[in-house]
Parts: C-alpha cells; sequence; structure tokens
C-alpha cells in the first residue's frame, strides 16, 4: 500500500475517534433529561451514561488497534504476527461492544416504556456495524494468519 494512502486512512481514523469523543462529551448536555441539569448531576448521576463511557473504552482500543494494522500496512509490515494480533484485538472489541449492547438491554426495560422503540433502534445502530466490523476483522485476521504461517514455513525451509 503506498505510504500516502495509509496516512490519510490513519487520519480518518483520528478523525472518527475525535468526532465519537466529541458526540460522546456533548450529546449528554443536550438530551431532554439533563436540560436543566447541572455539570456534575449529568456527568456524575446517570448510570447508564457511565455505562455508555465504560463500553466505548473498546470502540476507542479498537480505533488504536485499526491505526497500528494501517501502519504495519504503510511499513510493508501487514504480514506479521503484530498484525494479525491487531486485528484480534479489533475482533474482541467489536464483540465486546455487542455484549455490552446486549446487556444494555437490561435498563431499557427498566426505563419509560414510550422510550423503548427509539432505544431498540440505537441498539441496532451500533450493533449491526460492530458485527460487521467483527465478521471482517475475524476474515482478514484468517487470511493474514494463514500467511504468516505459509512464509514462516518458507522461512524454514530456506
Amino acid at each position: 500500500m503506498k505510504h500516502g494512502s495509509t496516512l490519510f486512512l490513519q487520519f480518518v481514523v483520528v478523525l472518527i475517534g475525535i468526532g465519537a469523543l466529541a458526540f460522546l462529551l456533548w450529546e449528554p448536555q443536550v438530551e431532554g433529561v439533563n436540560k436543566h441539569a447541572t455539570f456534575l448531576e449529568v456527568y456524575f448521576k446517570d448510570a447508564f451514561l457511565a455505562y455508555v463511557y465504560l463500553g466505548s473504552i473498546l470502540f476507542f482500543v479498537a480505533l488504536y488497534q485499526a491505526f497500528k494494522v494501517l501502519g504495519y500496512a504503510g511499513r510493508n509490515q501487514i504480514f506479521s504476527q503484530a498484525a494479525v494480533n491487531a486485528l484480534r484485538t479489533i475482533k474482541y472489541c467489536a464483540i465486546g461492544i455487542i455484549c455490552f449492547v446486549a446487556i444494555s438491554v437490561i435498563f431499557m426495560a427498566s426505563g419509560d416504556p414510550d422510550d423503548r422503540p427509539p432505544g431498540i433502534f440505537m441498539r441496532i445502530l451500533v450493533a449491526f456495524p460492530s458485527i460487521v466490523v467483527a465478521t471482517a476483522a475475524a476474515m482478514f485476521e484468517r487470511v493474514l494468519q494463514s500467511a504468516v504461517d505459509l512464509k514462516s514455513e518458507n522461512d524454514l525451509t530456506v
């Protein structure tokens, strides 16, 4: 891969991370429930918000690993065990996000019944891309692991 392409993609990954962090910090302040709440009430009295922030750690870890994979591609080291490990971490992070979304249904069940349809829609908006990422990362991990194994077999025979 060309170095310019990987730099551009790494820049996009950083922008996604900055945008996600800005959204996580901005959205609770404009939420209807928190309209007249103080800063401390918004961020420290909402158990679901703490749960979302805890689950978002996996998202940022996956973004960092994607940044690393792009770095390996830029240095022509994509067929290395480190790249395979980074893809494996991305896969586990995506699966973890799916689990966080599934467990969050408990919060939804105890809430207002009028909030359930949009809550289900928001969970689908998070879970579906996570499923796609987990599947793609597993597929790429398998392909790269096969290439790394083949490369190590060739190195042993030479």
